[in-house]
């Protein structure tokens, strides 16, 4: 991927790392992102795919994006871009992962909390300072408050506050807090459970769960049980699952 300029990719057994590459704060300007949304399509299209990785190079893993971009000449256009990542990430149909370790602030948060797993390291800071620069954060005014509530979702936005990561984690934006020295090990772990995993029964179970958000409990049970009956109870991986449970041995996944 070497005419890549901004961004990084890595696929390794069903795992793909996307990492941003624009030190050292990975400030995402309008090129970085057009390069983001195409290996995000680019992995849409890989049913291979197991899990998506969102890391970054340097101190910071992303300190937001490039305030130039926000003069009125040309904020129809970063705003359209940017939107553009948030729409590929919620469309991804297996887990996406951001493994941050340093500042993640405004547009930089925005695209981490789209993740639906966040591993942080210790040296992690969230925040979305926008208001400060008089501006809102319109994906995290969405996003926040499924994640943390609205009310701390309005005191993250009006207050402009950075909270650390252990305070991330205890209001639940952060699922997953390393260690001082084993960042890299506690990613390994959460990756690791999904790898073990059948592509096909990795998406199934990811669209279990998104595909009915919204939906009435009635609509939703309906719907999740139909999927479960007349698509999971279909395909060879799960007939290999329960197979393999009661040959005890580890199962042979066919992808199919």
């Amino acid at each position: 991927m070497s005419h890549l300029k901004f961004i990084k990719h890595d696929s390794v057994e069903g795992v793909a790392t996307l990492t941003l590459d624009r030190p050292k704060h990975n400030v995402l300007n309008i090129e970085m992102m057009n390069e983001l949304n195409g290996q995000l399509e680019t992995l849409a299209n890989d049913g291979a795919l197991k899990c998506v990785i969102l890391a970054a190079n340097g101190p910071s893993w992303c300190a937001g994006v490039e305030v130039a971009d926000h003069k009125p000449e040309m904020v129809d256009g970063m705003i359209a871009t940017f939107n553009g990542i948030f729409e590929r990430v919620h469309r991804m149909a297996v887990p996406t992962i951001a493994a941050v370790h340093g500042a993640c602030l405004g547009g930089g948060m925005e695209v981490a909390m789209a993740c639906d797993i966040i591993v942080a390291s210790p040296k992690a800071v969230f925040g979305q300072p926008e208001i400060k620069l008089g501006f809102f954060p319109p994906y995290a005014a969405i996003r926040l408050p499924q994640l943390v509530g609205p009310a701390r979702a309005v005191e993250i936005c009006t207050t402009g506050r950075r909270y650390k990561a252990e305070a991330a984690h205890r209001m639940g934006l952060v699922a997953h807090l390393s260690g001082e020295e084993n960042f890299a090990e506690t990613l390994d772990s959460v990756v690791g459970e999904i790898k073990a995993c059948s592509p096909l029964i990795i998406r199934l179970n990811k669209r279990a769960v998104t595909a009915h958000l919204g939906l009435g409990f009635k609509q939703a049970l309906s719907n999740v049980s139909d999927l479960f009956l007349n698509t999971l109870m279909k395909t060879e991986d799960t007939l290999e699952g329960i197979k393999s449970f009661e040959e005890k041995r580890r199962p042979l996944w066919k992808n199919r």
